[in-house]
């Protein structure tokens, strides 16, 4: 063999690639694989919730009755049924949403990423939360955004700090109203009343996520943005929290200007989500499965929270903070100034605990005492073993 063969090839990358850095979640997901760590860390749904009985009699049905429609290529746009469906479901509170303004994703991921290629020019500004979903910077940032940070409180955004200096030249602003990743934020619906307002007159989007709102435990929604200004909130929505995240099915939906360039963003990337899932997914949830089938979810992941809230009153130190979550899957927790939490990830792996620090999920100044917790996926002796083993490694630090 010629020694060349043996060395790695020299090639040139682009400038967007040579910036990417890794995730820290998808790092950290790594260490938590080895069966004796506790992991508060991954943002996955419980695989007690996923309906797996059901999507194998739906998959049976789709393969017997429509097996070349289902395998063969399809529409950018996505599964008309499916469209429908979708439409149908967000068609509350007087807003009509049409089928012409959804586009199935492959996942929301893929939506973010869309949203990225067809709204963001290098430098310029895109408003975000502070802190905001993880996924998002990452997405965002393959087009080399300027972030500019709009202020929170415990309520999440704060409309008025949406000043025509602060937004001035804005693309987008991305936002979670339920539940948010990382903080567990809900949105009061004042605010959210402000931000419709807002965008009915904004130029730029308000990019609406909420992968998280059927997942309230009293199992009383708010309205979404979406359907207070259904003519200028782009909206994006998930299968992966009420079903199964590996179905890989998102959606957006958006005025019909906006929707026809995401297609055409879509055709360039992977032509179209996969057939076979969107008809598992029309076929599972077309006769009102959610709606017996999510309060299940909310129950648990209620019963998970309590527990959580529990240990987090039990073990924590003086000096230590956390929200109550009325839904979702997040417990969002402060420290005291001089603790990184970066740091404090080293030991507590050692201790075989695992957590995502916050410092990743601000666009600009981190605060670096912070860290979400996970507990949708920890059986509460585990959340207490868990838990108290971290709670130690702080008291150290205090």
């Amino acid at each position: 063999m010629d020694q060349s063969d043996l060395q790695a090839p020299v090639w040139q990358l682009s400038e967007r690639a040579r910036k990417l850095t890794s995730s820290a979640i998808r790092e950290i997901l790594k260490v938590t694989e080895r069966p004796e760590v506790i992991s508060f860390a991954g943002g996955l749904p419980s695989p007690a919730t996923f309906p797996a009985e059901r999507m194998r009699e739906a998959s049976d049905r789709i393969l017997r009755d429509s097996p070349a429609a289902a395998l063969q290529y399809s529409a950018t746009e996505g599964y008309l049924p499916l469209r429908e469906w979708i439409a149908a479901r967000y068609s509350v509170n007087g807003a009509q949403i049409r089928a012409s303004q959804v586009l199935v994703t492959t996942g929301s991921q893929q939506a973010l990423d869309l949203l990225g290629k067809v709204l963001i020019c290098p430098e310029s500004p895109v408003l975000v939360e502070t802190p905001t979903y993880l996924g998002a910077l990452q997405s965002f940032s393959m087009y080399e955004p300027r972030y500019v940070q709009v202020a929170t409180d415990d309520n999440g955004l704060i409309p008025e700090a949406l000043t025509p200096e602060l937004t001035a030249g804005a693309r987008l602003l991305y936002a979670q109203p339920n539940f948010q990743n990382p903080t567990g934020r809900r949105l009061p619906i004042e605010r959210r009343r402000a931000l419709a307002e807002l965008a009915k007159t904004a130029p730029f989007p308000v990019i609406e996520d909420d992968p998280y709102g059927a997942l309230d435990y009293a199992g009383e929604p708010l309205p979404t943005m979406l359907s207070m200004a259904p003519n200028h909130i782009v909206h994006l929505g998930s299968f992966s929290k009420v079903l199964a995240p590996g179905l890989r099915i998102g959606y957006i939906i958006a005025p019909e200007e906006l929707h026809f360039k995401l297609v055409q963003a879509k055709q360039a990337t992977d032509l179209h989500t996969p057939s076979f899932t969107q008809r598992i997914v029309h076929e599972v949830v077309k006769d009102g499965f959610l709606d017996t089938h999510v309060p299940t979810i909310r129950a648990l992941y209620r019963d998970q929270c309590a527990a959580m809230l529990a240990a987090l009153e039990r073990f924590m130190p003086q000096g230590v903070s956390w929200n109550r979550p009325e839904g979702g899957m997040f417990v969002w927790v402060k420290l005291p100034s001089h603790v990184d939490s970066m740091k404090l990830l080293e030991e507590a792996v050692a201790q075989n605990v695992a957590f995502v620090p916050g410092g990743p999920f601000y666009a600009n100044e981190a605060q670096h005492n912070t860290l979400r917790l996970s507990f949708v996926t920890v059986p509460p002796a585990k959340i207490d073993e868990g838990v108290a083993r971290l709670a130690e490694l702080i008291r150290a630090r205090v």
